[in-house]
């Protein structure tokens, strides 16, 4: 009998004989598990969007608040594949909960905080939080995909993207009224999270019992690739998420800029085209992985990395009604990538689902955090407008999607989805 971790990762198509494997029930768990998503990064987005209060509140400067920052992600980041890892050989159905919880406990300690090492402690918290939450959070919903394995990733992180854009927004109108302590009313959204993530850990654990009795037949087939390939497509695929969340970074911390300082807009006219960025970026992740379960992930990711590439040469030069309608192409294009991306590395390396999703979101996530921080100093080196021209050919990066091998496509997505046939 194979152990328990390798049929957790590896059974993906459900058997129509068992009560778990319901077309609903794996719906109302994907449901679940990207509204849980939501709440997880709306309350990881209120630690940046509060820290014009902290800064005043405890007389912080840049510095530290950089560390702040720092002291996140770096937890979060460097977290994520270790702990994918850990679950992948010991499979904790109750992590999700555990890792909400923690972030709870970092809401109360940054309501709280009377000095600026509990701040640090409060946001290490927010990064353990995250850490557990996002590979464990994945292997769930490609547990719940019924073989749509693009769809499920990219229903789940749109919850992400809607949290992210929501937590500015519900902080400067609940927490700036109230101040610090404003922070205790997303206590409710977390203690709801925790409830959600322990119906869908008990649904996890029935799931590893059921997987257990499940025959060879129906699990995932390993990867055939040699090891070279496989680490070779791995590091390309790394340098897509390294030209995809740079551009990004350039657009989600520096565009409301950009629009003010090049075509005069008021600080209203430009929350106005990022809130339709933001728009495009969601609209993109929900687009992406359902095109990929039907004509492949490689064709996703060529056209969503290099396609992209005449749309961001042309922004720098448009003008104002043009940035607009050529930022929404940008944001639908480059955000349909990224589910493509984890669910070819999934496939890349079978039965290690935590790890690859850890290693991928860790990455990610630390991408966007530097790319800020690095154009931030080119912008102040040299201007917001050379920022985009330097950026624009960052999606080129995507010609090393050539290098990638041809793992699966429409085929190979319709034999994971039915029962294997005799003898594979």
């Amino acid at each position: 009998m194979t152990t328990q971790p390798v049929i957790a990762n590896e059974v993906d198509a459900p058997r129509p004989d068992s009560g778990l494997s319901a077309e609903g029930t794996l719906l109302r768990v994907l449901a679940a598990v990207s509204l849980c998503h939501l709440i997880n990064d709306m309350m990881q987005a209120l630690l940046p969007a509060i820290y014009p209060l902290l800064k005043s509140q405890f007389s912080l400067d840049y510095g530290q608040i950089g560390l702040i920052t720092l002291t996140f992600q770096i937890t979060a980041s460097l977290l994520q594949p270790l702990i994918g890892h850990f679950t992948d050989k010991r499979p904790f159905p109750y992590a999700l909960p555990v890792g909400m919880g923690c972030t709870l406990v970092g809401l109360g300690m940054l309501a709280f905080a009377p000095t600026f090492p509990l701040l640090l402690l409060a946001a290490s918290l927010f990064g353990v939080g995250s850490a557990i939450f996002h590979p464990e959070s994945s292997r769930v919903a490609r547990m719940a995909s019924g073989g749509k394995h693009g769809f499920a990733q990219s229903f789940f992180q749109v919850g992400g993207n809607t949290g992210s854009a929501i937590g500015p927004l519900l902080a400067a109108l609940i927490i700036r009224p109230f101040g610090q302590r404003g922070v205790l009313w997303f206590t409710m959204a977390a203690l709801i999270g925790i409830v959600l993530l322990t119906w869908i850990g008990r649904w996890y654990k029935e799931r590893l019992a059921h997987l257990q009795r499940t025959p060879a037949v129906h699990r995932e087939a390993h990867s055939t690739l040699p090891r070279k390939k496989v680490l070779l497509a791995l590091g390309v695929l790394m340098m897509l998420v390294f030209s995809k969340y740079f551009y990004i970074a350039s657009l989600t911390s520096y565009y409301t800029f950009y629009l003010i300082s090049r075509f005069s807009v008021s600080v209203a006219g430009a929350q106005l085209h990022l809130f339709l960025l933001f728009g495009a970026i969601a609209a993109g992740t929900l687009i992406g992985g359902p095109v990929g379960d039907r004509l492949g992930r490689k064709v996703v990711i060529w056209w969503s990395i290099l396609g992209v590439l005449p749309f961001t040469l042309l922004l720098p030069y448009a003008n104002l009604f043009w940035t607009s309608v050529l930022s929404v192409f940008i944001g639908v294009i480059i955000a349909s990538a990224f589910s493509a991306i984890l669910v070819y590395a999934q496939e890349l390396v079978p039965g290690r689902i935590g790890m690859i999703s850890g290693l991928f979101f860790g990455f990610a996530f630390g991408m966007g955090g530097i790319g800020a921080a690095v154009l931030g100093v080119l912008a102040d080196k040299t201007s917001i407008v050379y920022v985009y021209h330097v950026c624009a050919y960052l999606p080129a990066i995507g010609l090393l999607t050539g290098l990638l091998p041809d793992i699966g496509g429409k085929a190979a997505g319709k034999r994971r989805v039915g029962v294997a046939a005799p003898g594979k």
